[in-house]
């Protein structure tokens, strides 16, 4: 039996709504929420993930708290939260694994218009930043020139590589006065 035929159809994986609220000044975009957070349907599940002791440090909301009461924590802070893809294909967790040719974007121009607070795109890791110049570059700079897009180093535990307190460091430096 050829390979492809034995492969299984890979069901297509969707994002969550924004979570933004209309006083929102940073947006910080993951690519698309891996298998922990899917499985959750929460942003940044992952137990080994650095998002929410980030956060922590940073904005003050306890990553003991329920889920809903971080997200409400980070919302006070004026930091909205979403993913650069709507949908894709991927095996497994990696954002290397995504099928780019299979990506779908979120309609990122249109939350862009109705929360024109926001001056600052915080993009959660490499792919993330990727996919945002890959689908809307050219757009965001013809049409939202104040913007500001940051790289910044990925939360996931993927991201082995760089030390907590370098992520850290980053991290505030990207949401010093946001």
């Amino acid at each position: 039996m050829p390979a492809a035929a034995r492969l299984t159809a890979q069901p297509r994986l969707r994002s969550f709504a924004p979570v933004a609220r209309a006083d929102a000044r940073v947006l910080i975009l993951g690519s698309m929420p891996g298998a922990a957070s899917l499985a959750a349907r929460e942003y940044y599940a992952h137990p080994h993930n650095q998002f929410w002791p980030i956060m922590q440090q940073l904005c003050g909301v306890p990553r003991s708290l329920p889920y809903r009461r971080r997200l409400e924590g980070l919302q006070r802070q004026h930091i909205a939260l979403w993913d650069v893809l709507h949908s894709c294909l991927r095996r497994g967790s990696l954002d290397a694994a995504i099928e780019h040719h299979s990506a779908i974007p979120n309609d990122l121009p249109r939350l862009l218009r109705t929360h024109r607070h926001i001056t600052r795109l915080c993009c959660n890791g490499g792919t993330a930043y990727r996919s945002l110049q890959r689908h809307f570059g050219p757009l965001l700079r013809r049409e939202f020139p104040q913007l500001q897009c940051l790289r910044l180093p990925s939360t996931s535990p993927a991201h082995a590589g760089m030390r907590f307190e370098a992520k850290l460091a980053a991290w505030r430096a990207a949401l010093k006065d946001a």
